[in-house]
Formats: structure tokens, sequence, C-alpha cells
């Protein structure tokens, strides 16, 4: 594991919310606890701002805010020792983990060399076929629209296409806020998969981060999700940490 300073920690959870954007957002000593109704956990889950034993007291206060917009309340907790208190009272009250996600972070300057790939196409807004990456087949498409809609908000978000034959093979987002540019939404087209054309967006969106003055970047990735973490690796990504969504 890659070490994160408690700036580098705070500055990647709230780059994440303002990336994600959910529809409300409220803070907590320690905590962003961010409200939304769609299917993206980040976009919807309690999240601690710093990797030190945070106030047991504060989990009901967290609670009562969900409940009061009638949503279930989620947490993403970090798997690190200093949570050990607060995962024991997320269990006791019927809590339990799932979809263990790793938070990886790389120089841009390392990410840019992963694909040789002609530069693709990237856009202030996306388009009917970057949307489409999303809709096609193999993936969920209320959750693909659904994350679509979310990565849509957020003004100067960066979308990047690979395109074969004026048709868009492969998408992804970058955004950039708190001193990180962030990585979001990579998608290729099922037919097309095992061709680079991932690694080409990744490059495209490290060569925009590049060129807004951001030498940093991090990603979130499922880590049962090989295919990701080869390429990622291969990119210069190196795991800082891992957290679990806490729910009901």
């Amino acid at each position: 594991m890659q070490t994160v300073t408690p700036a580098d920690c705070e500055a990647i959870e709230r780059a994440t919310l303002a990336a994600v954007a959910p529809g409300a957002l409220e803070e907590l000593p320690g905590w962003l606890l961010p409200y939304d109704s769609g299917t993206v956990n980040r976009a919807k889950s309690a999240v601690p701002l710093l990797h030190t034993a945070p106030n047991p007291d504060l989990l009901g206060e967290i609670e009562a805010r969900y409940a009061a917009r009638g949503l279930a309340a989620i947490f993403r907790i970090p798997q690190l020792a200093a949570f050990d208190e607060w995962r024991d009272l997320l269990r006791g009250r019927g809590y339990g983990a799932s979809k263990p996600t790793e938070v990886h972070t790389a120089l841009t300057s390392s990410v840019m060399s992963v694909s040789k790939a002609p530069a693709g196409h990237i856009a202030a807004r996306p388009d009917a076929g970057w949307a489409e990456v999303f809709l096609g087949e193999g993936f969920d498409p209320v959750d693909g629209a659904s994350r679509v809609q979310i990565l849509s908000r957020t003004g100067g978000t960066a979308f990047a296409s690979a395109r074969e034959q004026g048709r868009t093979v492969a998408a992804g987002a970058g955004a950039f806020a708190h001193g990180w540019a962030s990585v979001h939404g990579m998608r290729t087209a099922q037919a097309c998969r095992g061709r680079g054309l991932a690694a080409q967006v990744l490059a495209i969106l490290a060569a925009a981060a590049w060129s807004r003055g951001y030498p940093r970047m991090f990603l979130q990735v499922e880590a049962n999700n090989p295919p990701a973490h080869a390429l990622y690796r291969r990119a210069g990504f190196a795991a800082a940490w891992t957290y679990e969504y806490w729910r009901r």
C-alpha cells in the first residue's frame, strides 16, 4: 500500500464527492454526508475524511440525518485498524460489509504513457455516443443512466472517448478538484475489450489532467476486477487504501 498523508486523504474524499456530485451534501466533524437516490454508492454513503478513529457518538447522528431524508444510511469505511471500534458498532446495529474497493494513486506523467494510440476525443459534456457505452450490452442500463447523470452534474469534468469508424467504443471521465485529478466511469463496449481501448481513454484523461496542472491522479476500483487492476498497474497506479460499504 502507498502511504498518503492526512491532507491527501481528506483531499481525495472531497474530490471524490465533487466529481460524483450527489443531490445534496452535508458535513459533520470529520465526515462528509452525501445524499442521493441514484445507484452510485459513492454518491450516497457517509465517509470519514481522515484515517483516525472516528467519534462513535456520531453514528446515531449520521443515521438520523439520512433517515430524515428518507434514505438508508450507508457507510464507506476504510479497512484500517483505526476503524475497528466503528465496524463493531455497525455490526451490532445490523450492518454488514460489501464491495471492497481500492483507492489507487499515481503520477499523471506515468499515466500519460500507458497508451501509444493516437489521441482520442475529449469534450466538456458527454455526447450521445459516450452515454451509449454505459447503456450497452453487458451493463445495467439503470445503473448506467444514473452514472451518466451524476457525472454530468459537475462543471469542468472532461469526458474522454475512444472511437472506431465514428462509433464510441470506450469512455471515461476525469474530474479536477482539491489538487487531484480523478478517473471515473471507465467503460469499454463488450465486443471491443482486450484491444487497449481503456488504456487509450486513461491516457487521454491523464493528458487532460497534465494540461490543467494536476500532477497527481487517483481512481477507485473494485478489489475483484483483475483486468482493471492490470491496466492500472501498467499506468503506474498503486493502492493507497481499501474501503467497504456498510449497510443494513
